[in-house]
């Protein structure tokens, strides 16, 4: 059993590296594929929109697959489309097979995450909470290290290959140790039978979406997407291209807002431990949307402040996850949190639909000041939730 361990955990830490450093490629090669493909804003916005896409409907119809069918099987399969994704970045040098690629890499890319979540319990029993911390961890190794490598030197598309062929390595060593491994079973797939869950899914989904949290939950979510995820898509062209700061430059401030997500996510973890979950994000996040509002605002002066505010935002969002558990009954938490953060991705992919265009139009030193508002109004909306009665149902 103790070997078994080891050997997903290893195959879980090449995986996590491997999508994390996959998942900053938008970011990092923005600027490339602009000037690779001739291609203008709005068009480098529809690569990062296509992947939120993605990310919706892997996770919608892939969440129930894991369901239905043999775990394992599962996770090799996600992992055969997303290395097929890799594959068609390295083989073609063109800007709907690169579309093609985002969907598809970047979808399987969250529900591996998400199916990872799920299956540390299965092998690692009361100590899962600590192993996600360090597997999450290791995946912020992947995206801080390739935002502060590959940001510095990528020089052209020839680059994005380059990195694709050593990303396709790192995830199929993973595969090939979790071949190795036996999943538990899992008495309740393929019994074909209907459960008391699918009997019951209108009424469930009826009591979501009717409790009064879910849609403060939604915005909450919805706008902290926009303000985290803004930094990783757009940041390092902002750099280069509004504040006029050369790739080294622009690539070290991206990889230290990452680097303080990754190491933030362990330091902060006993705190938010002893001080629960609301007055954690209350600090910590207070702190962070400081720091956060303050370093975009006030532009090439203050960058540092926005690097250092991934340190003290890293734990909103595992921790507003957490959060669900105060306003849902226990037996349709997962559902809850399910249609939350399925709905709030909505945000990522409309924000990301329209801001190409938003740049064209007022430049990017007006579009950017979206990133801080966001941020305020996610922490505002935090405030309103905290103050609502918590209830577990209506």
């Amino acid at each position: 059993m103790k070997k078994k361990r080891i050997l997903v955990y290893i195959a879980f830490m090449f995986i996590m590296i491997a999508l994390g450093a996959s998942d900053s490629m938008r970011g990092i090669f923005s600027g490339i594929f602009e000037s690779h493909f001739y291609l203008n804003k709005s068009q480098v916005s529809f690569i990062v929109t296509v992947s939120y896409i993605g990310n919706l409907v892997f996770i919608l119809l892939g969440s129930r697959m894991a369901d239905k069918y043999d775990k394992k099987k599962v996770c090799i399969g996600i992992m055969l489309l997303w290395a097929l994704a890799l594959l068609i970045y390295i083989f073609t040098d063109n800007y709907y097979c690169l579309l093609v690629g985002m969907f598809v890499s970047m979808g399987t890319s969250t529900l591996m995450n998400t199916m990872i979540n799920i299956l540390s319990p299965t092998f690692f029993g009361a100590g899962a909470g600590m192993i996600v911390n360090t597997l999450f961890f290791t995946q912020g190794i992947g995206t801080s290290g390739n935002q502060s490598i590959t940001g510095r030197f990528a020089t052209g598309y020839g680059s994005f290959r380059l990195v694709n062929i050593i990303l396709l390595v790192l995830g199929t060593l993973g595969v090939a140790i979790l071949m190795l491994v036996k999943f538990p079973k899992d008495e309740r797939e393929n019994t074909g039978e209907t459960t008391e869950n699918d009997t019951i899914k209108k009424k469930v989904t009826k009591t979501i979406v009717t409790n009064k949290a879910f849609i403060i939950f939604v915005l909450i979510f919805g706008f902290y997407f926009i303000a985290e995820h803004g930094v990783m898509n757009w940041w390092l062209m902002y750099c280069n291209e509004s504040l006029g700061l050369d790739k080294a430059a622009s690539a070290t401030y991206l990889s230290l807002f990452w680097g303080g997500m990754t190491v933030g996510r362990l330091l902060l973890s006993p705190f938010v431990l002893k001080l629960g979950v609301g007055k954690s994000i209350r600090i910590f996040g207070g702190i962070g949307t400081v720091l956060y509002v303050a370093g975009v605002f006030f532009g090439a002066p203050t960058l540092f402040m926005v690097s250092l505010s991934g340190l003290f935002i890293s734990i909103i969002y595992p921790t507003l996850v957490l959060m669900i558990n105060d306003y849902f009954e226990y037996d349709i938490i997962a559902s809850a949190t399910g249609y939350i953060i399925s709905a709030a991705t909505v945000f990522d992919i409309a924000f990301n639909a329209v801001f190409g265009k938003i740049i064209d139009t007022v430049g990017f030193s007006k579009s950017i000041m979206i990133f801080p508002v966001s941020m305020a109004v996610f922490y505002i909306l935090f405030m309103v939730l905290s103050g609502m009665n918590k209830e577990k149902s209506n």
